[in-house]
């Protein structure tokens, strides 16, 4: 399995033996970034977690990434393969697929989410401007 959009060895694929790390942000800011990453070009966006709750979303990306994301109002957690497995069932308990594996087999690359929530959270803030 390959990460999406961008192949890049610095960037390890996200495989179901291995499994992912996952970008947790509030659910807001996480639905316009799929909205945006949808819009892209090719399979910008990998399987997408929503908790029972519907407070957060958790985007999952390769392994590795939690190492250097730096992206405020979010936060990555590293499972080194103990947590997110792409399986049907979701990993997390209280957790349900907004975008399951089955639709979205690969892993969301960091640099495309990191646009992408960069460019939501101008959008939410722009709309919360004109109030």
């Amino acid at each position: 399995m390959e990460t999406s959009r961008i192949n890049d060895p610095r960037t390890p694929p996200c495989a179901p033996a291995v499994g992912c790390d996952v970008v947790t942000v509030p659910a807001r800011q996480g639905l316009e970034a799929v909205d945006i990453l949808r819009r892209g070009p090719g399979d910008a966006v990998g399987p997408v977690l929503h908790d029972d709750g519907g407070d957060t979303l958790g985007f999952l990306v390769p392994p590795g990434t939690a190492a250097a994301w730096d992206v405020p109002g979010s936060t990555c957690t590293e499972t080194d393969g103990r947590g997110a497995i792409l399986a049907p069932e979701p990993p997390v308990e209280g957790s349900d697929w907004l975008l399951p594996p089955g639709e979205a087999d690969l892993a969301t690359d960091p640099a495309v989410l990191r646009e992408a929530l960069g460019e939501a959270a101008r959008m939410i803030k722009a709309a919360d401007s004109c109030r």
